[in-house]
């Protein structure tokens, strides 16, 4: 599976759920957790849909997000790090992962400028995250 499809399998647990609750039901960061990995071919079609630009169900991103993050006993700066954001998925957010990530999403400059990839890697899976139905602050899809 993509990187990206695995992020969005995190972000979006009722698209492989299923029928976990109600639509639109806010699901404890636990339960999103577990869905999340309940089923590995829904989770193949979550990143097909990611990747073929079909809509998910809308999530509120920086909400869930929040919720995980203060259930998470490291500090974690997702709004504005990509390594942080993969680490509170519970992502690899190494190099080579990151990478692999940019080439997915068409990253044309200097992979060995982590920096800048990172800013840049951030803004994309932010701006993925909304055209795909999840709800992203404006301010983070800049």
């Amino acid at each position: 599976m993509s990187i990206l499809g695995k992020i969005f399998g995190k972000i979006f647990p009722s698209a492989q759920a299923g029928t976990a609750g109600s639509a639109g039901a806010a699901l404890s960061s636990e339960d999103a957790a577990a869905a999340s990995e309940a089923s590995a071919a829904a989770s193949r079609a979550a990143a097909a849909a990611a990747v073929g630009g079909a809509s998910l169900p809308e999530v509120d991103v920086e909400d869930l997000l929040n919720e995980m993050a203060r259930n998470n006993p490291e500090k974690l700066n997702w709004k504005t790090s990509i390594v942080d954001l993969m680490k509170l998925l519970k992502l690899d957010s190494s190099l080579g992962e990151r990478k692999e990530l940019a080439k997915e999403l068409g990253y044309s400059g200097d992979m060995n400028d982590s920096a800048s990839m990172n800013i840049w890697l951030h803004k994309q899976v932010m701006k993925k995250l909304a055209a795909n139905g999840g709800k992203v602050p404006a301010d983070l899809q800049d």
